[in-house]
C-alpha cells in the first residue's frame, strides 16, 4: 500500500527585500526600472537605493524527504523559524515549493492559524458553513453534522454571535470542531491548539487519537513534548530548514534537546549584550564543591540584577523543566512575599534537591507590579546526579518519576496470640 504522505526533496526558497514596496504598481515600477538599468523610482532622495534590496536568499526548507503511512501520527518539532509551518503550508497547498514534490493521498483537513477561513463579520454558525465549504464539505454534510460540531466546540451559547467578538481560544474551538468533523483522510494541525484551555486541548488530542485508530493520518506540530510523546507514533526533528532526525518519540525528543544552540549549556550564564537583555545580568546554578547538583544535597540559584530606573520593585518566578520540557517545579519570590529593587544579587537556596538524576533547564519570569518585564526561556541548563536523598541511605533513582518526595513509612502489627500491638518504625 502506498504511503498516505510522500515528500521527496522538498525545498522552499524566499528572497528578502526584493519586492513588497507596498503596492503592485510600485513593485512593477521598480522591476521595470531595474530592467532598464535605472535607479529605483520609489527610493527617497538621499537614501541608498540598495537599502532593504539585498535580494538575500533564505531557504525555509531544503531537500526534505519522508513518508508517513496510513494511520500514523507524525509529530514535527523544532525551534521557532526551523521550517515547520512552511512545510505544513506546502502540504496544505497554501504555498508552492521551489523544488521537490509532495503527494498526499486522500482528503486533507488543515488547522494552521487561528481564524483561518473565518470571516469576522459572520456568526459562528455562518462560519461553520463557510469553513466547512472551504475544507471540502457539502452543505448537506454540514447540515447533518452541525449539532455535533457545535456540541464538540462547547460554543452553543455563542454560535449566533459574530466571530469578531470571539477570543482566540473560542475561535480555535470552533475551527478545530469543523476540521474534526470533516473526517479527512489526512489531518494537519499546527501549534494553534496552544491557545486553548487545558481541558479542550485534552479533548482535541483524544479526538486525534481516535482519528489515528480509525486509520487516518495526522501531522502534528507542537512545542508541548508531553502531547508529542503521548500522541505520536513517529517524530521528525526539523532545524534550519533541514530534516535532522525521524524516529520514535523518545529518541527524537532527546535529539531535539541536544541541539547545541537550543540552550546555553553553561551553569554560569551572562548575556553577550547586556544593554538589550533586560534587567538580568547573570545566572549561576551552584552546588558547593560539586560539578553538578546532587539529589538530596543543597543547591543555590543566584541571579544578578541591574534594573532600569523605571522598574520599581521586581519579583521573580523560576520554572524547572526536565528533558521532555515538562515543568517539575516552580520557585517564586511571591511565595515568600519578597520583592526587590536596585542592583544586587538574588539567591534562592534549596536545602535538599528533590530532583531525580537528569538534565534540566530553567525558565525565568521577571515581573513588576503590573506586568512581565522579561521572560528568559530555557536559557541555562544544569545536570542533577544521583545522591543519598533518603535518610535510610538508599538511592533516589527512579526513572519513572520526576521528583523524590521526602516521606516516612510506619507499620503496626497485632500479635494474634496476646492481642498486643507492636509498632515498628
Amino acid at each position: 500500500m502506498p504511503p498516505a504522505i510522500q515528500v521527496e526533496s522538498l525545498s522552499k526558497r524566499y528572497r528578502l527585500g526584493v519586492i513588497g514596496g507596498g503596492t503592485l504598481r510600485e513593485d512593477a515600477n521598480r522591476w521595470w526600472a531595474s530592467l532598464r538599468g535605472r535607479p529605483d523610482p520609489t527610493t527617497k532622495v538621499g537614501v541608498d537605493a540598495r537599502d532593504g534590496q539585498t535580494g538575500e536568499e533564505i531557504w525555509a526548507l531544503r531537500d526534505v524527504s519522508f513518508e508517513v503511512s496510513e494511520g500514523e501520527i507524525l509529530g514535527i518539532i523544532g525551534r521557532n523559524g526551523a521550517g515547520k509551518s512552511t512545510l505544513l503550508k506546502i502540504l496544505s497547498r497554501i504555498t508552492a515549493p521551489t523544488s521537490g514534490r509532495a503527494v498526499l493521498r486522500g482528503r486533507v483537513g488543515s488547522l494552521l492559524e487561528v481564524g483561518t477561513g473565518f470571516h469576522p463579520e459572520l456568526t459562528g454558525r455562518e462560519n461553520i458553513y463557510l469553513n466547512g465549504t472551504i475544507l471540502g464539505m457539502t452543505k448537506a454534510e454540514v447540515d447533518r453534522k452541525l449539532d455535533e460540531i457545535v456540541a464538540f466546540s462547547e460554543m452553543a451559547p455563542f454560535v449566533d454571535t459574530p466571530v469578531k467578538r470571539y477570543s482566540s481560544g473560542m475561535t480555535v474551538r470552533l475551527a478545530f470542531a469543523v476540521a474534526a468533523h470533516l473526517e479527512p483522510e489526512i489531518l494537519i494541525v499546527d501549534e494553534v491548539l496552544a491557545v486553548g484551555d487545558a481541558a479542550f486541548q485534552k479533548k482535541c488530542i483524544d479526538r486525534m487519537g481516535d482519528f489515528s485508530r480509525s486509520g487516518r493520518t495526522i501531522l502534528f506540530v507542537s512545542h508541548n513534548m508531553q502531547s508529542i510523546e503521548r500522541l505520536c507514533t513517529q517524530v521528525a526533528v526539523v532545524d534550519r530548514g533541514a530534516l535532522l532526525h525521524v524516529s520514535s518519540p523518545g529518541l527524537a525528543i532527546a535529539k531535539y534537546f541536544e541541539l547545541g544552540s537550543e540552550v546555553d549549556t553553561l551553569r554560569d550564564w551572562s548575556p553577550s549584550s547586556p544593554e538589550s537583555f533586560g534587567p538580568l545580568r547573570r545566572c549561576r546554578v551552584a552546588s558547593p564543591g560539586r560539578p553538578a547538583l546532587v539529589s538530596g544535597e543543597s543547591a543555590v540559584f543566584e541571579f544578578e540584577f541591574e534594573p532600569s530606573s523605571h522598574h520599581a520593585r521586581l519579583q521573580v518566578g523560576v520554572g524547572i523543566y526536565n528533558d521532555k520540557f515538562v515543568k517539575v517545579a516552580h520557585l517564586d519570590t511571591l511565595f515568600q512575599g519578597l520583592s526587590f529593587s536596585g542592583t544586587g544579587t538574588l539567591s534562592c537556596t534549596i536545602p535538599r534537591v528533590p530532583l531525580v538524576p537528569g538534565t534540566y533547564t530553567l525558565n525565568v519570569v521577571i515581573r513588576d507590579s503590573t506586568h512581565v518585564v522579561s521572560h528568559y526561556e530555557r536559557f541555562v541548563r544544569f545536570d542533577v546526579v544521583d545522591g543519598v536523598f533518603y535518610r535510610g541511605g538508599h538511592s533516589g533513582v527512579d526513572d519513572r518519576a520526576a521528583v523524590n518526595i521526602e516521606h516516612r513509612w510506619e507499620w503496626s502489627r497485632i500479635d494474634e496470640r496476646a492481642g498486643e500491638r507492636f509498632d515498628a518504625r
